[in-house]
């Protein structure tokens, strides 16, 4: 599978070094689309602040990528749904560590969630 990033530098405005404007790929074999993801414990209890949520968030998408033979290494997008956009800055943070310099077109939307004790949900689409 190749990678082909596409950052224009003319007409738009620059991308910051977290992100990609977009990302072609050519030939996956194949794809996966992971329902958004929230930081949930195994009991399906909510973490109690959104540090905490953000560590399971992750966790819980390794565990899923790994249930089909991927890594963070194989996302190729990643959209956020944020309770509230002054968590935007903590996401960043632990999405730029969580994909360790896989850099990927991403979108944050703040949004209210089905359960106020959800802070963050992610949804991630994934390709090998």
């Amino acid at each position: 599978m190749q990678r082909i990033v596409h950052n224009p530098d003319e007409r738009i405005y620059p991308a910051t070094p977290d992100y990609v404007h977009a990302l072609e790929i050519h030939d996956p074999q194949r794809i996966v689309y992971l329902s958004g993801t929230m930081g949930l414990d195994t009991a399906g209890a909510a973490g109690r602040n959104l540090s905490e949520q953000l560590d399971l968030v992750w966790s819980n998408i390794r565990v899923i990528l790994a249930s089909a033979g991927m890594t963070v290494a194989n996302i190729v997008r990643v959209t956020s749904y944020l309770r509230d956009a002054a968590f935007a800055p903590e996401n960043q943070n632990a999405r730029v560590t969580a994909l360790q310099g896989n850099i990927v077109p991403t979108t944050a939307i703040v949004v209210q969630t089905l359960s106020a004790d959800w802070l963050i949900e992610l949804e991630i689409i994934a390709a090998a």
